[in-house]
């Protein structure tokens, strides 16, 4: 099973993954009894005061070792340590941490990383971290400790079920971090919301990771129901193709009228806040394969397309966390399902389809699909009478070639909202960056036979596919996350879902809530 399963016990301080438990505890670092001690060391050698102590205790044995010149303290760098006198660790592993005024979360995400990575291939079942010393330039007890549980789980990640010859590298069972009792409570509750986006991200992952073979529409929408069944309060229904033509989506349906998998649109929704109170949405792009249909993709990297639906997987992924955290919001996600296939009955180039809004569009390349199933669900949004509706999707490579893999494309209809999403992003160090949505790019759009065509050009292509949506988004106010340079790692072995940009989405929530 490689989708963590989170479980909170609520007279305890730990919360766990299915491999991993996450315990927060105020005890001195000299007498920790566990199989690893991971003890911080700034660049030349220094030592903060916890690992003075745990070095005092010891006799001098861990600044002997620094005197020698084993371990310079630059990020990331790691020493690991036997049979140190005096403590009840078995093993003590420095890690380096480098200079206190250069340190950012790039290099607080590193060094997590790095000690992670010796950890992997040691034997015992836990780890005590000792880092709460350590500081990071705009990150304060909180931000810290949440992102060293979420490195150190989503590290752990593993997809192998399709594999003869399982993982068999050790796997921790607990890690233990260790806090003053001032910062205590804050540590609890980092580790609680950093496991909870864990698990989401995780799911996230395993569903972007599936085989289309197995991950098609009906499947994702089997998953959404199935975490109906795990967690209280959420309702789960699914508009089939019978009832999304009743709806009028011709749009939508333009796109899965090529496959033999049918297409639907999946309506989730959880009311943890006031009763009537407006929801937040969300909603996920969800095209479980993409060949492009008639305009067909090159042959050469295909297979990366069934990642196409992690914008859906996402939104899954975020509602897992939010669902854990129980989170005091209603909220409603809507998961635009489809598979795009060549075929006879497949949409041509050329094709005008009505949309569930009334409008018209003329179809001038069926690769273009994101944006056609994305606008009827978006349509459909409109009567849960939203807050705030945020779409994600992988639905354009001109945002690659913008943005690279680092950084997710943002565009909308609403500054505050922009602002909330773009805020959250950098709290959760799962970045968006704002594109402009002016009107001249609208232009692009214009059809001599229908009411808009679904690309406009060469030009702005994140743009104009933004352009495209917002003609379906004007009863809200609405913010687009194109993720398809950050959802997926592209090539080579290390190809594979991410399981971003779940923590922007759960940290917006979380925003949403606090303010709630």
């Amino acid at each position: 099973k490689t989708s963590p399963a989170l479980s909170c016990k609520p007279d305890s301080l730990s919360w766990g993954l299915d491999a991993m438990e996450f315990v927060v505890k105020n005890t001195k670092a000299a007498a920790a009894k566990t199989a690893t001690l991971v003890l911080p060391v700034g660049e030349e050698g220094l030592l903060g005061a916890t690992a003075q102590t745990v070095d005092q205790a010891s006799g001098g044995a861990i600044s002997a070792v620094l005197k020698r010149g084993d371990l310079k303290g630059k990020p990331g760098q790691t020493l690991l340590l036997h049979n140190l006198p005096n403590l009840k660790a078995d093993r003590v592993l420095l890690v380096g941490t480098g200079k206190d005024d250069e340190r950012d979360g790039r290099q607080w995400r590193k060094i997590a990383a790095a000690a992670l990575g010796v950890l992997k291939g040691l034997a015992g079942n836990d780890a005590t971290f000792a880092l709460q010393d350590v500081q990071v330039k705009d990150r304060d007890t909180y931000a810290r400790a949440r992102m060293l549980v979420e490195v150190l789980a989503d590290g752990q990640y593993v997809f192998d079920q399709f594999k003869s010859k399982k993982n068999e590298e050790p796997k921790l069972g607990k890690i233990i971090l260790l806090t003053d009792k001032a910062d205590q409570e804050r540590v609890e509750q980092a580790a609680r919301h950093a496991a909870a986006i864990a698990a989401g991200m995780s799911f996230a992952r395993d569903l972007g990771n599936l085989p289309p073979n197995i991950c098609h529409p009906s499947y994702v929408a089997e998953q959404a129901k199935q975490l109906g069944k795990t967690f209280k309060g959420l309702k789960v229904e699914v508009l089939d193709e019978k009832k999304l033509r009743e709806l009028g989506a011709g749009s939508f349906l333009a796109v899965s009228q090529g496959s033999d998998q049918p297409g639907c649109i999946v309506v989730m929704q959880y009311n943890g806040g006031k009763k009537g109170e407006q929801p937040y949405a969300l909603v996920g792009k969800g095209i479980t394969f993409d060949t492009g249909g008639i305009s067909l993709k090159p042959g050469q990297g295909m297979d990366e397309m069934k990642y196409d639906m992690c914008g859906a997987a996402s939104v899954l992924g975020t509602f897992r966390a939010a669902l854990e955290l129980q989170l005091p919001i209603n909220l409603v996600g809507l998961l635009a399902c489809a598979e795009n296939m060549p075929s006879g009955n497949a949409t041509r180039p050329g094709d005008i389809v009505t949309t569930m809004s009334g409008q018209t569009v003329e179809i001038l390349n069926t690769d273009a699909e994101g944006r056609l199933v994305l606008c009827d669900t978006l349509t459909y949004a409109e009567r849960f009478k939203p807050r705030a509706v945020i779409d994600v999707a992988t639905l354009t490579g001109a945002c690659i070639v913008a943005l690279g893999s680092n950084t997710s494309g943002l565009l909308g209809n609403n500054d505050e909202l922009l602002q909330q999403v773009l805020g959250a992003g950098q709290k959760a160090d799962d970045r968006a960056w704002q594109l402009p949505l002016f009107d001249e790019y609208q232009e692009q759009l214009d059809s001599p036979f229908a009411d808009i065509a679904n690309i406009g050009g060469p030009k702005a292509g994140t743009i104009t596919a933004a352009c495209f949506l917002s003609r379906f988004t004007k009863a809200y106010p609405w913010a687009h996350l194109d993720v398809a340079g950050t959802a997926w790692i592209s090539g080579g072995k290390e190809k594979g879902a991410t399981g971003r940009p779940v923590p922007l989405l759960t940290q917006y929530l979380l925003d949403r809530a606090e303010q709630a």
